[in-house]
């Protein structure tokens, strides 16, 4: 059935057809990867259950408050990033831009992460990586990646074809649309997932050794809690885990219909993403517990958070499980599921962008920019090269880039607009728990000083050291040169013209946009089907 079209002859916006298919999109993007691999070794190195103290601080503090004013600014502003910016003021749409091309970034080498989950899914079967973490790691490296330095486009033909398949599937599921595609691709995906993994860490307490690594996570430190590092690291846990400062969470909210519970929708995606964490903490050290007291050759010194956790250390220790192969199966399934969900959201910000801004349908903008970008993937990740871009890129863009624009949103939102105490009256007008001076607290002062310290002190450490030993040339392209690209084009963009009869200076107004939630909601017919003349009512009008 086609939409109906607005006054201006733009179709209507896509919106979620309930809040529960919202809420399952959130949480799909918030529980990925870093989840499984990273929230469980952060809590290890700083306090072990002492960690979840500050842990829970940061949630309250920070991540909750960014995920409700992300949600406030798409749902007032109805838009992408960087339209929603550009509705708020003409100059802070470089603000939007710089949250696209992050994400853009992260979209380029997330996907291949997922790619090797598949190929290890695979590989599983036959467990061909060895029975010892010193052939798993081998294995990884040397036989599966090739691994290299330096610059260089030699691919690796097994990594490439099952790249293109992830990209193809990820690009299926954006066509379908909102509803149909990312909807309903969320509603199986993500209880399918905390199923497999809630099966993954029912078994991993029944092995032997599980007791030993339970108690290595969660034996508190306290001592640490007097420690700044210790919590910085929780808010830095809970704002890359939350999704939160580059795009998604904002892109996701403006598809909602206009009367929508926010906050009750952030309250139920925080918690979840934070239990999920946990759950993961608690499978991921049972089943560590075991390896160490195998034959496999492993202590606790060797094993880390990341891609090393995933694709040596468990590999290792499928090798050793009875029934090995089959939860070998579970585990990377469920590593492809978290990342689909996330990649899907990721390129979804892209996407909804330039749709956005060249006023064209969704199949155009899908096609025009995610082809472009699976492109872009394939030539930089399938290839001997491909963990090392990685690693720069994955450092630099979360560190510095999501950091630092989260950091300029909220400075000029708040302090140069000023618009904090609208976006708590929008929030408020629509959700049943309140929010607050805290909240404006929270956004005005803890957060950003967090910020500001984390962004000052990776950059002086970025300076004064090469990370992880990379060439200096390798760094300036990947790191510091994919930051200035970032920025400079965030500014070309906003100087290119919009597309297409949409207005681009404040909320839109009934009947004039494609979020009009008339329309949404089927209170009243489109305008071309009122008769000449005839306008929405002044309380719908008033409403908007």
């Amino acid at each position: 059935m086609t939409r109906p079209t607005t006054r201006s002859g733009v179709k209507p916006r896509e919106t979620f057809s309930r809040r529960s298919v919202f809420v399952f999109a959130a949480i799909g993007s918030a529980v990925g990867l870093g989840n499984i691999w990273r929230f469980p070794f952060v809590a290890y190195d700083n306090g072990g259950g002492a960690f979840l103290l500050p842990y829970l601080v940061a949630l309250l503090t920070a991540g909750l408050p960014l995920l409700f004013f992300d949600y406030a600014i798409g749902h007032r502003f109805r838009g992408s990033a960087p339209l929603s910016f550009r509705r708020m003021n003409r100059f802070a749409e470089p603000i939007g831009w710089i949250q696209v091309l992050v994400s853009f970034v992260i979209a380029v080498y997330y996907a291949v992460i997922i790619a090797w989950a598949a190929s290890y899914a695979w590989f599983s079967l036959d467990e061909r990586w060895g029975s010892t973490y010193e052939e798993s790691a081998t294995f990884f490296a040397e036989d599966f990646l090739r691994a290299g330095s330096g610059f260089g486009i030699d691919f690796v033909p097994g990594i490439a074809i099952v790249l293109a398949v992830v990209w193809i599937a990820t690009l299926g599921v954006l066509l379908a649309g909102v509803q149909k595609g990312i909807g309903r691709t969320a509603m199986f995906f993500v209880p399918l997932l905390v199923a497999l993994f809630a099966a993954l860490v029912v078994r991993s307490l029944f092995l032997e050794g599980a007791l030993e690594g339970l108690n290595n996570f969660f034996t508190p430190d306290w001592g640490v809690l007097t420690e700044p590092s210790v919590w910085i690291a929780a808010y830095g846990q809970i704002f890359f885990s939350l999704s939160v400062g580059f795009g998604i969470m904002l892109t996701y909210s403006s598809y909602l219909k206009r009367k929508t519970n926010l906050t009750s929708s952030g309250l139920v995606v925080g918690f979840s993403n934070s239990a999920f964490e946990v759950l993961a903490g608690i499978g991921v050290f049972a089943t560590l517990g075991f390896l160490v007291t195998t034959s496999a050759g492993a202590g606790w010194d060797d094993v880390g958070g990341g891609p090393g956790l995933a694709f040596i250390a468990f590999p290792a220790l499928i090798s050793q499980m009875p029934g090995g192969p089959i939860w070998g199966v579970v585990f990377f399934l469920c590593l492809i599921l978290a990342g689909l969900t996330s990649l899907i959201s990721i390129t979804e910000v892209v996407i909804s962008s330039f749709q956005d801004k060249i006023g064209s349908s969704r199949t155009a903008a899908t096609l025009a920019v995610g082809v472009p970008m699976a492109v872009i993937s394939l030539l930089l990740m399938p290839t001997e090269t491909g963990l090392q871009n990685l690693d720069i890129l994955d450092k630099f863009v979360n560190s510095l880039g999501i950091v630092g624009i989260s950091l300029i949103a909220l400075v000029v939102v708040i302090f140069g607009m000023r618009l904090a105490p609208q976006l708590r009256d929008h929030l408020n007008s629509v959700s049943s728990w309140r929010v607050g001076t805290f909240w404006i607290v929270c956004l005005a002062v803890i957060t950003p000083l967090v910020l500001g310290y984390s962004l000052i002190r990776e950059i002086m450490t970025l300076i004064s050291e090469p990370y992880e030993g990379y060439e200096a040339s390798v760094l300036g392209v990947w790191g510091w040169g994919m930051i200035a690209t970032i920025l400079v084009l965030s500014v070309v963009l906003s100087l290119l013209p919009w597309r297409g009869s949409r207005q681009l200076d404040g909320p839109p107004t009934v009947d004039d946009d494609p979020s009009d939630f008339a329309y949404e909601e089927g209170l009243t017919p489109p305008a071309a089907d009122r008769p000449s003349g005839a306008t929405a009512s002044p309380r719908k009008t008033k409403e908007a």
